[in-house]
């Protein structure tokens, strides 16, 4: 049995998961994933956990497993920056699904367009548009693909640990439409928290 306490700001979220014989996360077998062991199970979960949520719009269920010190930062590209990306806290992650504020994400990669959306718009852009719940390629603690993009999420969290979700390009074409959905967490209390939504495309 794996246990993951959750402490949240009310109450305490408890994530309970009965392996048995099974070998897979949400049908997906635990050795094709990229540096995947015992040891990292934990995180492994979690990070299907905190999808599950985002696919499910229960973003109450999510800010549970958000950092209450450091929020939870949202980024267009692989790029941290703290300065300018948004940060959201417990509270304000639980109503994002309906928060009416047009916020600036960064801007367009090729257009230098700049990102004004309500959190919802967002979340679907750049979130939920695919369903990385099944991509093909997972990694644990390793990135599976750059684009043109500064990766730093190990400069500016230097104790994350990240659960990156792979989508491929189009063999067919150029490869260059591939995109990743990256979750960082980090330990608070004895418990992981969830810090960092990255999405990282080829331009991005």
């Amino acid at each position: 049995m794996l246990i993951i306490g959750v402490a949240a700001g009310i109450g305490i979220f408890i994530a309970v998961h009965e392996f048995g014989e099974s070998s897979t996360f949400n049908g997906t077998d635990r050795e094709t994933i990229n540096g995947y062991d015992a040891a990292n199970a934990d995180i492994t979960l979690l990070a299907f956990t905190v999808l599950e949520h985002i696919n499910n719009d229960d973003f109450n269920a999510l800010s549970q497993v958000v950092h209450p010190e450091i929020g939870v930062v949202l980024s267009p590209c692989a790029t941290i920056n703290l300065e300018t990306d948004r940060q959201f806290g417990v509270e304000e992650v639980a109503t994002l699904n309906t928060n009416p504020s047009v916020y600036m994400w960064g801007v367009r990669n090729g257009t230098g367009e700049p990102i004004r959306l309500t959190p919802a718009e967002y979340f679907e852009e750049f979130v939920q548009a695919h369903n990385h719940l099944n991509s093909p390629i997972i990694g644990v603690n390793e990135i599976i693909r750059s684009g043109n993009a500064l990766e730093n999420i190990t400069e500016v969290f230097p104790d994350i640990e990240f659960v990156e979700f792979h989508i491929p390009g189009d063999e067919l074409g150029d490869g260059h439409d591939w995109r990743s959905l990256r979750l960082g967490f980090v330990d608070y209390d004895g418990y992981l928290r969830l810090v960092s939504i990255l999405h990282s495309t080829w331009g991005s």
